[in-house]
């Protein structure tokens, strides 16, 4: 059930499954994000190396406008952690679908932005990257919380290194065929898959979020938002349910 994804109460399947969603988004937004603004905004390796590299040049404006997106970033990965925490302390059922629900408004302000990019766009192009580094720090955050650590959605180089090593690990030749025997190599099938889960999704998002932005405009990001909201609402209505019946004392 769609509840299953957002509930307080977690299991290993809807970690899974809310991972293998948010990479599908996360991908969507990468790519279509960078058809809007020619920049990717779902890992911060390149940001920072951009970020020595037009400091050395002398690029004093490019080096702070990567210093803005890294720390839009962090800021959105710090979001997450204050409204799970918040959210935690008062016995929510809805302490993940916070920053989800958050994350489908920015979507929406993000395709709002863009579509006055024409109009003024030396303002919104550098808001438009900012809203898109801070959804991004937003969303890793929320998977690294709920799976500790297990899945991250928004860039891939962790997913496809570990994935390096558990290939490497599955073809490797055993001389001695007892799997108790000293240095025997096997390779962890559950994490092979979830990894090339998380990889295909990411790609299957970014072909969708690409086309979607060449054929449709920024009007694209309005479907995955919509899915976020679909995943947020039942927590979220939910506290707000118990809330009410608080209010009236407990009266129906």
């Amino acid at each position: 059930m769609i509840q299953s994804l957002t509930h307080k109460v977690r299991t290993r399947r809807a970690n899974r499954q809310l991972g293998g969603l948010l990479a599908f988004v996360a991908g969507a937004a990468n790519a279509g994000g960078f058809l809007a603004i020619q920049r990717y905004t779902s890992h911060m390796t390149g940001i920072v190396s951009e970020i020595a590299d037009n400091l050395v040049l002398g690029n004093l404006y490019l080096g702070a406008a990567g210093l803005a997106a890294l720390g839009a970033f962090t800021a959105g990965a710090a979001t997450t952690a204050v409204l799970v925490n918040w959210a935690r302390r008062r016995h929510l059922h809805s302490e993940y679908a916070f920053s989800l629900m958050l994350e489908a408004v920015l979507l929406l302000l993000f395709g709002l932005l863009g579509a006055n990019l024409n109009a003024l766009i030396d303002i919104f192009l550098p808001a438009t990257v900012l809203v898109l580094s801070f959804i991004m720090g937003l969303q890793n955050a929320i998977v690294t919380k709920i799976s500790k650590a297990e899945i991250r959605t928004t860039h891939m180089t962790g997913i496809v290194t570990d994935l390096g090593i558990e290939l490497g690990r599955l073809f490797y030749w055993n001389r001695a065929l007892d799997a108790n025997a000293e240095h025997f190599v096997e390779a962890d099938r559950d994490k092979l898959g979830i990894h090339a889960t998380i990889l295909g999704l990411f790609f299957a998002g970014g072909l969708v979020g690409a086309l979607s932005f060449k054929q449709l405009g920024f009007v694209a990001s309005v479907p995955l938002a919509l899915l976020l909201s679909a995943i947020a609402a039942p927590m979220l209505w939910q506290d707000i349910g118990d809330w009410l019946h608080r209010r009236n004392g407990g009266r129906p």
